[in-house]
């Protein structure tokens, strides 16, 4: 892939929930919720601190499980498929 996310940002693939509910039933496309859960692809160098200037590192690293806002990122298209471009303070968590 040729993208590389500057600063803070960080470059996501959306993880596909499940089609099915606990109790079996099938939920079609058009009924289906964005999902909340991606996998880290790409990220920036980081961000400057406001007091020293100094590079702070980003805390998520590229394969990262995450879980991030529902209205979170900037959806994006490489390579004929979807991503979301997003700063890291979006990320509520890491999955471990």
């Amino acid at each position: 892939m040729n993208f590389r996310p500057l600063y803070d940002k960080i470059l996501i693939e959306r993880l596909e929930s499940e089609e099915k509910t606990v109790g079996g039933i099938i939920i079609p496309d058009t009924a289906k919720e964005k999902p909340i859960e991606g996998k880290v692809v790409a990220i920036g160098s980081g961000s400057r601190s406001e007091k020293t200037g100094e590079l702070m590192k980003l805390e998520v690293k590229v394969g990262d499980k995450i879980l991030f806002g529902k209205w979170s990122g900037t959806e994006i298209k490489l390579n004929g498929k979807d991503y979301l471009v997003m700063k890291e303070s979006d990320v509520m968590g890491i999955f471990e």
